[in-house]
């Protein structure tokens, strides 16, 4: 299948899963959504996107990329006969167990611009929202990777024969009140969120906080990591920390780090 994937990742989880479809859909690349700078040639006939969800909605750097990639979309269309895409998408939404309306926002977006989002599909997969504490014990991961395995392995399938139906949603509590209210809320404010983030002595001034930062958020400044307030809340930053240096409040301290384990730390360098 001649297709491209575009991910948006801060702790692993999304690469490794824009992996494994690249790898069970033959002929398939992946990219960051920071890489994006044009809609692919028409020769490109399926495009996913793998993200996870943020506060209960799609994270902000996705919106911003969505944004770009509908209206360069938008402008081919009009430049050609199409008056719609034809192209078949496809979306996989990485979350903690609620993916309430992401995959539905995402199908809206697409929506206004004639396109249309032909199979999103919720993956439940460790959290890595360390404020909240952390993934869990080993053989409950275990567990989660082995179903998440699954699922993606069905999801490839029925990609292939470009299966459509409704995107996966949450319940009706998710809906409203997490996706219609918490989400809406707190999008305005993520980029200050930041503020809480502190790094102790035992910084060595690796620098990975800074090259893995998707956001460009943090510079070393006297060999100690400084947060500019554009976070995304992604967690990079604390959870790939080598030395457990930097903290969030005043509880992550006695919670364990979590990235996904077949993820190296050079993957996710952002430059």
């Amino acid at each position: 299948m001649n297709s491209l994937i575009y991910y948006y990742t801060g702790t692993g989880n999304s690469l490794w899963a824009s992996r494994f479809i690249a790898d069970a859909l033959k002929g398939t690349r992946i990219e960051h959504m920071k890489s994006y700078s044009q809609v692919p040639g028409k020769a490109i006939k399926a495009i996913g996107f793998v993200f996870p969800v943020h506060m209960w909605g799609i994270p902000r750097p996705v919106v911003e990329f969505l944004t770009k990639f509908t209206r360069d979309l938008k402008a081919e269309l009009k430049t050609g006969t199409e008056k719609k895409s034809d192209r078949y998408y496809f979306a996989c939404a990485l979350n903690a167990g609620e993916v309430a309306e992401s995959l539905v926002q995402l199908d809206r977006i697409l929506s206004g611009i004639g396109a249309k989002l032909s199979l999103g599909v919720s993956l439940a997969m460790p959290s890595n929202y360390i404020p909240w504490g952390g993934p869990g014990p080993e053989e409950s991961l275990q567990v989660i990777y082995k179903k998440a395995r699954e699922k993606l392995d069905r999801f490839c399938e029925n990609i292939k024969i470009q299966e459509s139906s409704p995107p996966e949603k949450g319940s009706l509590k998710e809906k409203l009140l997490y996706s219609g209210i918490i989400y809406t809320l707190a999008f305005p404010q993520i980029h200050g969120m930041d503020k809480n983030f502190t790094v102790d002595s035992s910084c060595t001034s690796c620098g990975i906080c800074e090259r893995i930062c998707p956001a460009s958020n943090i510079s070393l400044e006297e060999g100690k990591p400084v947060w500019h307030s554009h976070c995304e809340q992604c967690m990079a930053c604390i959870q790939w920390c080598p030395t457990q240096s930097i903290q969030y409040g005043e509880k992550t301290r006695a919670y364990p780090r979590y990235h996904h384990p077949e993820i190296r730390v050079s993957n996710m360098y952002m430059r």
